[in-house]
């Protein structure tokens, strides 16, 4: 029986400790960073690199020529100087055939701190069905732990639903074959009586409503259409790559 454990901040995460075993982490920032990524390699990115901060941004960007890669990032919702917002219908008009380097607040310091893990998948709302369906296919692990990346207030209610849904897509009609802890059963539940409003849901937590104040609705209701996206993103060698694994699924939503 495979077990289910779900962080609720990217605090929570001990890099030792999903180290430990043949751990699969699957990382969600929904608004945006998770969307951002998945949406970049959907519109052509060659690969997306997470940093910490914007100083390792512009040290990684120093590998690639000024039109090799895009640079991207926020702190504290806020832009940084010189980087491109990451925000995904901004950042699809000049990614193909480039390299996305990414700094944000939350997603890309939870997407490093989960790195040790064997296997680390990019999640959100649009791609969950199909990263569901690849966590299946991983028979060499007896463990998933899923990591809310958080925000601001350490919980975020959009990650809290987007892990649900991932769930939800995970176990599909199979729950009993999952051990869920108390935290990963709650998401699913919570995810399961407020299925049809995702765009509800994101546009009422914190973040989303900083997006509604500055016109952010494109974005928002990007992140909000679950399963658009069949794409599965997966880290190799500290770089976000299309996985070459071919995933089938059936959006129930």
């Amino acid at each position: 029986m495979k077990k289910i454990h779900l962080l609720l901040k990217k605090e929570d995460l001990n890099e030792e400790k999903i180290e430990a075993g043949s751990k699969i982490a699957v990382v969600l920032d929904v608004l945006l960073a998770t969307t951002t990524i998945t949406s970049a390699l959907r519109d052509g990115a060659k690969q997306v690199i997470p940093v910490m901060d914007s100083r390792e941004a512009l040290e990684v960007s120093q590998s690639y020529s000024k039109t090799e890669c895009v640079i991207a990032g926020e702190l504290n919702a806020k832009p940084i100087d010189g980087f491109v917002y990451p925000s995904p219908s901004l950042i699809s008009t000049m990614i193909k055939d480039k390299t996305l380097i990414l700094s944000t607040t939350n997603g890309t310091v939870a997407l490093r701190k989960a790195s040790p893990a064997k296997r680390v998948f990019i999640a959100s709302l649009i791609n969950n069905p199909s990263v569901a369906e690849a966590v299946r296919q991983e028979k060499e692990t007896d463990t998933i732990v899923v990591v809310c990346s958080g925000n601001s207030s350490g919980f975020s209610l959009e990650d809290f639903y987007g892990a649900g849904h991932f769930i939800d897509c995970l176990t599909g009609e199979s729950l009993s074959e999952f051990d869920l802890t108390d935290s990963a059963l709650a998401a699913l539940l919570f995810y399961q009586a407020r299925k049809e409003e995702s765009k509800e849901i994101l546009s009422s937590a914190l973040v989303g409503r900083m997006f509604n104040r500055h016109e952010g609705d494109i974005d928002l209701r990007l992140a909000a259409q679950k399963g658009s996206v069949n794409l599965v993103p997966i880290l190799v060698d500290g770089k976000f790559i299309i996985s070459k694994k071919k995933v089938a699924y059936q959006n129930k939503d």
